[in-house]
């Protein structure tokens, strides 16, 4: 592993962070289930934007999220949703919809919270979406990620990940001309890797998985994913059995091969959870920087809804990272964050900086009054 990352200054850049990804629009039925649902809360929700939007609204970034959703009213309702999550939404590429979704259609994903021994459940409705039909010459990445000075906008930090870049041929090649601008740029670049079996497995090159993700995982600065996604994603050879999944040391063994095979990135990190029903998970995380290993142990959680938990662990990551905290703190921080994600339903953390520091700090769920 190389040096610390050095993160451009916040001075020099429009944007503290920008998401490149899929949004979706989430069909909740609450407590219940989805086959027998009657109404559904809607919430916007996507893995890498769901970054941007907990590093807006927890942490109080600038952030700005690349996508792409069909001009018509399910398109209106994901923008309303964004804007409302203070996310920027200046670079959402609008496709025409033929009115019946022929050509271009939303992107919907049902999604059952789960409870005691009965797991959470996601069903995609995904197919032909506007973010999937992405190109990567529709987005002028130069004019996005050079500084001002240079005549561009500026950012600090670019987030995206495996889900965007499975979703077709040409979003895995738009991801890469996405990173590949923007380390020519001198941004930060993470990259999760959360592996979906089903995107690939339906992807008409069946090597695509490894092949896609190795070549970005070579250019990026942060890699985040499991032990799971490191194998599917990877072709690292994994330990096939662990008594205890929030046992890290197979993490650490995986890091010492990966880090020979991706010398420049700078920080690895993966969430470490035990489901230990769906009310109830062992959650904790490691990272790995300028060689040396952090860790913020397991400790069991209540879960109203699991979803997202991981991607406020990126957010809470990205933040302390950004603001020079150092690497205890964003294992500490993407922890905590990813922690109160799964108090609330929905994709993203209804919370606040200062419940995430007194999460650090170890505080309490006594009521604050």
């Amino acid at each position: 592993m190389t040096d610390r990352l050095a993160p451009r200054g916040a001075e020099d850049c429009r944007w503290d962070c920008v998401a490149l990804g899929e949004v979706m629009l989430r069909l909740d039925p609450g407590e219940g289930r989805i086959r027998t649902a009657r109404s559904f809360q809607v919430w916007e929700g996507g893995g890498e934007y769901n970054v941007a939007r907990g590093l807006r609204k927890t942490f109080g970034l600038r952030t700005a999220v690349v996508t792409a959703l069909p001009r018509n009213e399910m398109g209106a309702l994901a923008e309303d949703l964004i804007l409302q999550g203070g996310v920027d939404t200046s670079h959402i590429l609008w496709r025409e919809a033929d009115g019946v979704g022929r050509n271009t259609r939303m992107g919907l994903n049902f999604t059952e919270r789960g409870f005691g021994v009965r797991g959470a459940l996601g069903a995609s409705d995904r197919a032909n979406s506007a973010a999937s039909q992405m190109r990567p010459d529709e987005v002028d990445w130069d004019a996005l990620f050079a500084r001002p000075e240079e005549g561009g906008e500026g950012v600090r930090w670019l987030h995206t990940g495996g889900i965007f870049a499975a979703l077709s041929e040409s979003t895995a090649e738009t991801t890469l001309a996405a990173v590949r601008a923007a380390k020519r740029h001198g941004v930060v670049v993470s990259y999760d890797l959360n592996y979906r079996a089903s995107l690939w497995s339906s992807h008409p090159d069946p090597d695509a998985a490894r092949r896609v993700n190795r070549e970005i995982a070579g250019l990026v600065d942060v890699l985040v994913g499991d032990e799971y996604a490191w194998a599917s994603c990877l072709g690292v050879e994994t330990d096939k059995a662990r008594a205890d999944p929030c046992d890290s040391r197979p993490f650490d063994r995986l890091v010492q091969r990966l880090a020979g095979d991706f010398p420049d990135v700078k920080i690895f990190a993966a969430t470490l959870r035990d489901p230990v029903s769906a009310s109830v998970n062992r959650w904790g995380a490691v990272l790995w920087a300028g060689g040396q290993r952090y860790e913020a142990p397991a400790r069991e959680i209540a879960v109203l809804d699991r979803v997202g938990g991981g991607d406020g662990f990126v957010s809470g990551l990205a933040w302390a990272v950004l603001a020079g905290l150092g690497p205890q703190a964003a294992v500490d921080y993407g922890t905590a964050h990813g922690a109160l994600a799964m108090t609330t339903p929905g994709d993203n953390a209804m919370t606040s900086l200062a419940e995430v520091e007194a999460r650090v700090r170890g505080g309490g769920a006594a009521a604050v009054r």
